[in-house]
């Protein structure tokens, strides 16, 4: 019987939109399980065949839990703001939300003609107002808490606010950004503002001064994560580093509970290993060195303070507040072009250039507190101001980095660690040796000489034992159009948030997409946005007199803000009192299943991670983690074809010819390539673009074959293949098997449409089964044993394989399985009808019509996965190998219920042994039970 992909699928995408097949319900019985794609941004280009994958494996673990009876949630949303879209806007003056409406229609298009079981009525999109009310919202809750570090969690500021006016800052424990000293009377006689400002200090959304990454040409401060070797992801244009006001999320507070957090989580180990590096937890001391002739001491945090006899030096960031203060007039210039130089390089390339050193001498000298050595001050690139105290003292004998340093500027190494190496060729960095040359720490191992050091240093009173993370509070605010207003107003130049009851403040109208005339963000173009206090109302710009009418903030919210919390928005996505209600919360809980890229471990996750254990603070939300399993699937990789072009002029040779020429090799279209072939369409080339339209081209054998390269997939090496085309020719659930067959979900793989034939060919074979000729014919009678075993074994692998997300073997299974029950010529009911659920998941469109036909009235989306039973499995016979000298003789089927000892009897029984044994006994015989018969004569 033919099988007409296009009309099956065609017919059960329309069945499902239609009766919702897929819609989850908040009120049942049933458990729940929550799997969750992450969220995909909707670019212009639409999907390409390797954009899937991820999505693929989400559901068809979704149609098998709800196979196995649960309440299954698997929503899909739009992460909508962003970048791209604001690009465009700018080059052609479209309103990104028209782009970014075109491009979520374009990506709803595509995945509904995949086959997905999202339940698309709880679609959201982070530039939808409705959703980001609750973004806005929850960054007030922020706004309005503060860290407790006596409760070790996020606490209401109320709560910070009575502290002060009973003790002030007695007894108080929080994460701050400066450490304020007042009693409760100082408190109660400050002005507003400036209580305003001292709560600033401690709340956990705050403005302060940041050194961020500028991109002058986006007009935007970008993570770090969207700057690759100092210029923009997003266009490649330059990237400084600049001191500016910004908004701040104090993640910082979390840093403990984020480390801690990730023992109890399913996730790939190497993503773990990414959070704890960035978050960095070290302990050692904090200490303050003198700076000759000035009141100013240097404060650095180090690990080893068992080696401060042996800091010579000491550097600070280029940044550092203190570099202005005593950099002498001599080397003001140099310092000076030494900070311009460092300013356009961010955070992260800094950190990952350890070869080159660089510095500046300040002019000044501190004194080390212990040796009472002068120690020169340096600046240098590769001390952060963001880490510790931007500021180390330099142990060059023991620190591969210090000591390259100290030999580029011909510095002080001296030996406190004992070692037979030469610390004046190499530095030597190891806690198991004892130290020298450091008065009353000599002879100590490690940690008996930086105990003694860090009591030493609370003694002098210069300094405390102390825990310190790499991980900084990240920047919050962007200087671009295409993201959430952030809810707050200005007044006497302090930020108070709007009521609730304005939310959402809601993106203006602005005439151009760039930053104004003075430099102020997008929004200052808006006619239309301030604050009127005494109306609780945005009124127009020009009516700002900053009595009762204040400036709203400009700035909008980073990319990552409503990536945040949208996995909970999901559980109760049209609510209009509250971002999730807490028994929907408590109900769905962890996301039980998350699949998506690893490019996304310490942005996203991150992120998420906080914002998800702030909800549980302030008792919104029950579950401390967000994402109970995650799994990063790997790439699908796209075969790009090249041609060669011969230097100087517009003839192409053939790949195998190119040797004999000086050639350039340029990417092609794979669509221009003849069939699935290598063979290169020439007319097709040369009308693809005006400058190949004269292409001459040097064949061989009267064809141009293409040179095939494996690459990722990316529109601008033209190797993208559009999954609509796929579908076209080989259906969805050829797509979706095929991808899945194409190896474990963790790793990259090539892409090769010729494959697909396979799994076609498997798809064709497959309905043919339930098919005599062209009538659908299925048989009541009962199966036979050998049909229940191919059916049981069956069952046994694929639930293995689901549950262990090796998807790949799944696929060989089925076809596996397919050729023994057509070899067999199997038709029988209770073998197909299961074999029809079990496949389901992997190609639900088939499965869909092979069940109707099958007589069903209902999807077979909810019927209850085939249950195995083992006794199928139990074999009747075993055919045993007979060895004799190791060379094999022959096979004997004997029952697979005797023992070792009747299976020795009836093999030397057996005529064909008597004949080998010509009347002699053997000397060994050996029997493995149900594998085979080992003689020796």
């Amino acid at each position: 019987m033919f099988y007409d992909h296009q009309q099956i699928e065609k017919k059960w995408q329309k069945y499902w939109e239609e009766n919702q097949t897929y819609k989850t319900s908040n009120n049942t019985d049933k458990p729940k399980f929550y799997v969750l794609d992450m969220f995909p941004y909707p670019s212009g280009a639409g999907l390409h065949v390797g954009h899937p994958l991820g999505y693929i494996a989400s559901d068809i673990y979704a149609r098998y839990k709800r196979h196995q009876g649960f309440n299954v949630l698997h929503p899909v949303g739009y992460d909508s703001f962003g970048l791209p879209a604001e690009q465009y806007a700018i080059q052609t003056g479209q309103h990104p939300a028209i782009t970014t409406e075109q491009n979520i229609n374009r990506y709803e298009e595509q995945l509904r003609k995949i086959g997905f079981s999202f339940d698309w009525t709880r679609e959201v999109r982070t530039s939808d107002a409705s959703y980001y009310k609750w973004t806005q919202w929850i960054f007030i809750q922020l706004y309005h808490s503060w860290y407790n570090k006596n409760t070790d969690k996020a606490e209401p500021i109320d709560s910070l606010i009575q502290h002060f006016e009973e003790k002030g800052t007695e007894g108080l424990n929080a994460n701050q950004n400066d450490e304020l000293n007042f009693t409760a009377e100082e408190w109660k006689n400050a002005y507003d503002i400036d209580k305003e400002d001292i709560l600033l200090n401690y709340r956990l959304a705050y403005r302060a001064e940041t050194t961020v990454n500028w991109c002058p040409a986006l007009g935007t401060v970008l993570a770090n994560d969207e700057v690759k070797d100092g210029k923009s992801e997003r266009g490649g244009f330059p990237v400084f580093q600049k001191k500016m006001m910004q908004w701040s999320m104090r993640i910082s507070a979390y840093s403990e509970r984020l480390l801690q957090g990730l023992n109890t989580l399913d996730w790939p180990q190497p993503l773990k290993d990414s959070q704890e590096y960035w978050i960095g937890k070290s302990q050692g001391a904090q200490v303050q060195f003198k700076v000759e002739g000035h009141d100013e001491t240097v404060e650095v945090f180090t690990t080893r303070p068992d080696t401060i006899f042996g800091a010579t030096f000491m550097v600070l960031a280029p940044e550092n507040p203190l570099v202005e203060t005593i950099t002498t007039d001599a080397q003001k210039v140099e310092v000076d072009t030494y900070i311009e130089e460092t300013s356009k390089k961010t955070e992260r390339d800094r950190m990952s250039d350890v070869k080159n050193v660089s510095g500046a001498f300040t002019g000044s000298y501190a004194i080390n507190p212990f040796s009472n050595e002068k120690m020169p001050i340096y600046i240098s690139d590769y001390v952060l101001m963001g880490y510790g105290t931007g500021a180390v003292m330099a142990v060059p004998a023991h620190d591969e980095r210090d000591h390259r340093f100290a030999k580029k500027f011909n510095l002080e190494i001296k030996k406190v660690v004992e070692t037979e190496e030469d610390v004046q060729e190499k530095s030597f960095d190891s806690k198991d040796s004892v130290c020298v040359n450091s008065d009353f720490l000599d002879g100590l191992h490690y940690n008996e000489a930086k105990a003694k050091m860090i009591s030493e240093i609370e003694t002098k009173g210069i300094g405390h034992g102390t825990t310190n993370y790499r991980q900084r509070d990240a920047i919050f605010s962007r200087q671009r159009y295409w993201g959430e207003p952030v809810p707050i107003y200005y007044k006497d130049g302090m930020p108070y948030t709007l009521p609730t009851s304005a939310l959402p403040l809601e993106l203006p109208e602005v005439e151009k997409y760039l930053p104004t005339e003075d430099g102020d963000p997008p929004l200052g173009n808006a006619k239309e946005f301030a604050w009127d206090e005494a109306n609780q109302k945005v009124v127009a710009t020009d009516l700002i007199d900053d009595k009762t009418i204040f400036p709203l903030e400009l700035s909008t919210m980073p990319g990552w803000a409503g990536s945040s919390w949208y996995f909970l928005r999901y559980m109760d996505p049209n609510d209009e009192e509250t971002f999730v209600k807490k028994e929907l919360a408590d109900y769905w809980g962890q996301v039980d299943l998350y699949i998506g890229g690893s490019e996304h471990a310490t942005g996203h996750l991150l992120y998420s991670r906080f914002w998800n254990m702030f909800l549980k603070d302030r008792g919104y939300i029950s579950h401390d983690e967000p994402f109970q399993k995650l799994i990063n699937q790997g790439m699908i990789l796209g075969m790009s074809a090249f041609v060669y072009r011969i230097d100087g002029t517009n003839q192409y040779v053939s790949k195998n010819l190119a040797k004999d020429y000086q050639t350039q090799q340029i990417h092609v279209d794979v669509s221009l390539l003849k069939g699935t072939s290598d063979e290169l369409d020439t007319e097709a080339f040369k009308a693809w673009r005006p400058d190949y339209a004269d292409a001459e081209f040097i064949l061989e054998d009267g064809k141009y074959i293409t040179d095939r390269e494996v690459e990722k997939m990316s529109k601008s090496k033209y190797n993208v293949v559009n999954p609509d085309d796929i579908c076209e020719e080989y259906g969805a659930d050829g797509l979706r098997l095929y991808e899945m067959f194409l190896g474990p979900l963790e790793q990259s793989k090539p892409w090769n449409t010729q494959g697909l034939s396979g799994v076609y060919g498997f798809l064709k074979k497959f309905w043919n089964l339930y098919f005599n000729g062209d009538v659908f014919e299925v048989s009541d009678e009962e199966p036979t044993k050998a049909e229940y075993k191919v059916l049981h074994t069956l069952i046994k692998k694929v639930v293995y394989d689901i549950e262990n997300f090796s998807f790949n073997t799944s696929v060989s299974s089925f076809m596996i399985a397919v050729n023994e029950l057509q070899k067999i010529k199997c038709n029988k009911r209770n073998i197909l009808e299961p074999l029809a659920v079990i496949i389901s998941p992997y190609a639900p469109h088939i499965c869909e019509e092979l069940w109707s036909l099958l007589g069903h009235g209902t999807s077979i989306e909810f019927e209850r996965f085939p249950a195995l039973n083992e006794d199928y499995l139990v074999e009747d016979e075993i055919e045993y190998p007979v060895s004799v000298n190791g060379k094999m003789k022959f096979k004997i089927s004997l029952s697979a219920q005797l023992s070792a000892k009747e299976v020795e009897d009836l093999v030397i029984s057996n005529e064909k042994m008597q004949q080998i044994l010509e009347g002699k006994s053997p000397k060994k015989i050996i029997v493995v039970p149900h594998r085979i018969v080992n003689i020796v004569i």
